[in-house]
């Protein structure tokens, strides 16, 4: 691990070596002030805010601190370090420098920043924090008390952090040896630096010196460094005027470390836009490479990088804005605008230097479903009908297509139904009831989904005439005024707006005589107060008549809707209440068809709800109250109609055979409840669960074709209105009746190789197959297969049959019928199938070479070499020695030769001819005999020679031949004769020639004689001849040579015999064709 700089010494900080700022300044007047504190870059600056809570604030940055008095606050420093106040235009500003300051004559006290940067500001340990002072104050904290320009602009530090975050010389701790090697080097630079310019200053400059710092101020306090390597200088501001010293800035050249960082920060690419979605996109990015220009660049490259992601909406010039600052290489941005094109650069920073952002990197977000619409608004509303609008929300790159209406249909139970889809953006919704409340909520649809629901929103139909508001009552009376209340009246919308008439009367006599009750004492009551604004009058005397039975009510009314079973009934109380409170009411219902009143309410309320009631039927309520004396008369009656409802369950439907794939459905009109039956709906299916919907129409039958026999179908019936539909029907099951069998399908022909039959044949024969079709509830008897003008064949129960006796090479048309005891079914397709023609007769065979060995057989008519494809072929077979026929031969060839037999043997042969009808009868035996074989050739004879006239041949001896003796024949051809005679025929192997001839030339040849001894007759085969040897006689040389052969060698000529020499010639094409090939590639084409 990287070593870290050591920690900051707390008990040396906190020694009383820390000096105490006092109140070095205090204003004439001694009102409140305000006093900046300045922090400078790299240090830190720690105070308690009103809430007893410890900031610490970074450099640069210049806190604002209230003064009450004038005075500035103690400020902790570290050891070593002193404030100094400079005041700037009536703004005093604090500022921590060395103990021994350099002062030069001027405005200000110049300040000379130390070799080394100044320790942070001291950052208090939670368990070493010393007591405020009393003299310490908060920061300004109203947003009127100080101009932002005060405001740090840095975000500040947790107080209680990582201790070793600040190293002794008040720099951030590096994160490995290799950064801190690159910061000592860059401290090192910075004191020579710094010391060569203190010995060629003439004059001290006028305003504190400040180190380069890469960090730009985003409002203007500090500026950053430039592109062209310089730093911008600090100025003081207060409020909108200028100080009146000036502070000089000294432009001073960068390091070239600072500089080699910041072209390592530089060089990133781009980020990477990967997994887009409509509002996410995921950002990847590289660190800096340290590959520049082509050149490795050679400062240290550090192991971790800050990164900052600037987004911008607005173009790839347009205004950036930071989304995400931190240590990864990989960040996922979260809501984003679906189908905006966006642009991000990645900018790296470390150490407090900042490189220069990337390229930016275009990306456009997909696609998706529009956002949630704003709530509907009312455009008009009438008695009966509201009138909506809306405005289009944003489609997020998809035009939207329709907009959905949803409301609760004025139930208020939170249900929602559709009342509106389409693309305009308004809706009128008519058929409502006066004072209806309904709520409502909208949403958008486009080519990616729908939106989700808007806020619902609640409105109401306009109501009628209001009904009679509840009397007045008096809530405080003076000697000339009256304070009276009313309630609103009951059944009136809350967003209508209701005025009111108060009409009072005066009465300007007053008669005794006349029949009070207890209301009427209380008007009574009021109307004496009205007499004591003209007169006095004298004592009041109070008279109290006996309670009667409550007046008459006004009949009872409908509050809101009428629903289809039940009402909702509300009520006043009687005008005359007789005297006593009203304690009871009675509410009684009779049907409008029939005089039948029954109590339906009896209680205290004022409102009651009435159930059990059937839909689109008309009903008379009246009231009555009752107090402690007891009921009052009824009120009038008050018809009252019920919502119609849907149909009535219909009665089981009626089902008529027609036929096995006919029915016919009956069903009855239901009750309607109000409203008239528009239509019905028959379901009709073979399977309970699932029946399907097979009519829907006003009629009260319908007739099902194309239905199975003997198959359970089931069925119900459903009744509709205008208000809905009613309950099914019981479900009627129904059987049709069985039938004829089903037609039969998969009618095809047998290939005859799946035929086992032996007495099948495919040229008087066919073989057909079927599948069983359904027996309709009969069982299938039979088949019955139709393939011609002849009478149909009737087969039993089996699924495939041989139809045979039939002509061959003939076409037939072929169709089969199922038969049950009900009759036979329909047809099936027809299939045409053609018998196949007879087999071809046997050929004649007959024998055309022969050999001891070899027999050569042909038969029938055709080129020895006849094609494979014809449609003929033919099977030789032979006798073996077990006396079966074996095959030798299969094909369409008319020749065909027998090889390695034995001598002398006898052979028995038949044939058959072949065709696609099959295999024809075979042919009578034929028996062929191989004959001896004769004699092999002899080698060529030697001759050797006696003397000038005689001379001995001799030749190879051989071996009888089966029993057979061998003789053999010597033939001699003498100068130039044209023919070889015969010198010699008998079984010796040489002999002695007597009649030479001096200087000619003399030929001789020898063959063998195989003599047979058969029963027949004595029989000579003669084998071939010997090649011949050339023999010339010359005279003998005489005895002075006699050491010489006496006989001239003799040179034996062979004849070449034709395949050798076809061998030869080829041999000498082949190299004189090499030779013209190689002349023609060296001179002609090189």
């Amino acid at each position: 691990m990287a070593e870290h700089p050591p920690l900051l010494d707390t008990s040396q900080i906190l020694s009383s070596d820390i000096s105490l700022l006092s109140a070095p300044i205090v204003s004439a007047d001694g009102t409140q002030q305000v006093i900046l504190v300045q922090v400078n870059p790299g240090e830190a600056f720690t105070i308690r805010r009103e809430d007893g809570q410890f900031q610490c604030i970074t450099g640069p940055a210049q806190v604002p601190m209230m003064s009450p008095n004038g005075s500035v606050p103690p400020i902790y420093v570290p050891p070593g370090y002193a404030p100094q106040v400079i005041e700037d235009n009536g703004v005093r500003r604090v500022v921590v420098v060395p103990q021994a300051p350099e002062f030069h004559p001027g405005g200000h006290t110049v300040i000379h920043r130390s070799p080394h940067p100044p320790l942070p500001g001291f950052i208090p340990v939670p368990t070493m924090m010393p007591p405020p002072p009393r003299h310490m104050y908060s920061p300004v904290t109203g947003a009127g008390d100080m101009a932002t320009q005060y405001m740090p602009q840095y975000q500040s530090s947790q107080v209680y952090g990582d201790v070793d975050a600040h190293s002794t010389h008040g720099r951030s701790n590096f994160r490995d040896e290799r950064s801190s090697k690159t910061y000592e080097r860059l401290q090192k630079k910075l004191k020579d630096r710094q010391g060569t310019q203190k010995d060629k200053m003439s004059s001290p400059p006028s305003s504190p010196q400040k180190c380069p710092s890469p960090i730009s101020e985003h409002n203007g306090l500090i500026k950053g460094q430039s592109a062209s390597g310089v730093t911008g200088s600090a100025k003081s501001k207060s409020g909108k005027g200028k100080g009146g010293a000036q502070i000089d800035t000294e432009i001073e050249e960068k390091d070239e470390e600072t500089k080699a960082f910041e072209a390592l920060l530089s060089n990133i690419v781009k980020p990477v836009a990967s997994d887009i979605q409509a509002r996410t996109v995921v950002l990847t990015w590289s660190p800096p490479s340290s590959f520049i220009n082509g050149e490795t660049d050679e400062t240290t490259v550090p192991e971790f990088y800050g990164y900052e992601i600037l987004v911008s909406s607005t173009g790839k010039d347009g205004k950036y804005k930071s989304v995400y600052a931190g240590e990864e290489t990989s960040v996922t941005l979260n809501d984003l605008k679906p189908a905006t094109d966006y642009h991000a650069k990645v900018q790296a920073e470390y150490n407090s230097i900042k490189g220069t952002p990337s390229e930016a990197e275009s990306f456009t977000t997909l696609s998706c479903e529009p956002d949630i619409p704003n709530p509907p608004r009312i455009a008009n509303r009438t008695k009966n009908s509201l009138t909506l609008q809306w405005k289009a929300p944003s489609d997020n790159g998809s035009k939207i297509q329709s907009f959905i209406l949803e409301w609760d249909e004025g139930k208020g139970n939170g249900e929602f139904c559709q009342c509106y889809m389409g693309s305009q953006k308004q809706f009128k919704i008519t058929k409502l009831s006066p004072a209806m409340g309904c709520k409502f909520r909208l949403s958008a649809k486009n080519d990616y989904g729908t939106s989700g629901f808007s806020e619902e929103v609640l409105y109401y139909t306009s109501g009628c005439a209001p009904s009679m508001p509840a009397s007045p009552v008096l809530t405080k009376a003076g000697v000339t005024w009256l304070s009276l209340q009313w309630s609103k009246p009951a059944g009136t919308p809350s967003d209508e707006g209701i005025s009111y008439i108060l009409e009072m009367e005066e009465e300007t006599s007053v008669s005794m005589d006349k029949y009070f009750t207890r209301s009427d004492y209380l008007a009574w009551g009021i109307f004496v107060l009205f007499l004591l604004l003209f007169w006095q009058v004298s004592e009041t005397l109070l008279v109290q008549t006996p309670a009667v039975p409550p007046g008459p009510c006004l009949p009872p009314r409908l509050q809101g809707r009428p629903k289809a079973k039940e009402i909702q009934l509300r009520w006043g109380p009687p005008l005359v209440d007789g005297g006593t409170p009203i304690s009871c009411y009675g509410v009684e219902m009779s049907p409008i068809e029939k005089d039948e009143p029954r109590e339906v309410y009896q209680g205290s309320e004022v409102e009651c709800t009435v159930n059990n009631l059937l839909p689109g039927k008309t009903y008379s309520f009246r009231l009555r109250a009752a107090n402690k004396m007891g009921f009052g008369p009824f009120s009038e009656k008050c018809d009252i109609t019920t919502a119609p409802g849907p149909p009535d369950q219909c009665k089981p439907p009626q089902v008529t055979c027609r036929s096995a794939t006919c029915a016919q459905v009956n069903w009855e009109v239901p009750l309607s409840n109000g409203t008239d039956v528009t239509e019905y709906r028959l379901e009709w299916g073979g399977v309970e669960g699932s029946m399907q919907i097979c009519y829907c129409g006003p009629g009260l039958s319908y007739e099902l074709k194309g239905l199975s026999p003997a198959t359970t179908y089931y069925c119900r019936v459903q009744a509709l209105s205008i208000v809905g539909a009613g309950p099914f029907s019981e479900v009627v099951a129904y059987v049709t009746p069985p039938s004829v069998p089903a037609v039969v399908t998969c009618l095809q022909e047998i290939s005859d190789d799946d035929i086992e039959n032996p007495h099948y044949s495919p040229s008087t024969c066919l073989a057909i197959s079927w599948e069983k079709p359904c027996d309709h509830g009969s069982e299938i008897l039979a088949y019955s297969i139709d393939f011609g003008d002849k009478q149909p064949l009737t087969v039993g129960k089996v699924t495939n049959y041989i139809i045979d006796n039939l002509q061959p090479d003939t076409t037939y048309r072929i169709r089969i019928q199922a038969l049950n005891s009900l009759g036979a079914g329909p047809f099936s397709h027809m299939i045409k199938l053609k018998t196949k023609p007879l087999p071809p007769d046997p050929p004649r065979l007959e024998c055309v070479a022969f050999s001891h060995q070899n027999l050569k057989l042909k038969w029938g008519e055709g080129t020895p070499k006849t094609l494979s494809t014809d449609s003929v072929q033919y099977h030789l077979q032979m006798e073996d020695k077990n006396g079966r026929f074996v095959s030798l031969y299969r094909g369409p060839c008319h020749t065909y030769k027998v090889q390695r037999l034995n001598e002398s043997t006898s052979y028995k042969f038949c044939i058959q001819a072949c065709n696609e009808a099959g295999e024809g009868p075979l042919s009578q035996e034929y028996i062929f005999t191989t004959p001896k074989s004769v004699p092999a050739a002899l080698k060529a004879p030697k001759i050797e020679k006696i003397n000038d006239h005689i001379c001995e041949i001799s030749w190879e001896c051989l071996q009888p031949m089966k029993g057979d003796p061998v003789i053999y024949s010597l033939q001699a051809m003498v100068g130039k004769d044209s023919e070889f005679k015969q010198i010699y025929k008998g079984p010796d192997s040489s002999l002695r020639y007597s009649s030479l001839q001096l200087n000619c030339e003399y030929r001789f040849r020898v063959c063998a004689i195989r003599q047979c001894q058969d029963p027949v007759g004595h029989q000579d085969l003669v084998g071939p001849y010997s090649t011949t040897v050339l023999f010339i006689s010359q005279r003998t040389e005489p005895a002075a040579s006699a050491h010489k052969d006496t006989v001239e060698s003799v040179r034996t000529r062979r004849a070449l015999s034709d395949e050798q020499c076809a061998a030869v010639i080829l041999v000498l094409f082949a190299f004189f064709s090499i030779l013209i090939a190689f002349i023609i590639q060296y001179f002609v084409i090189k």
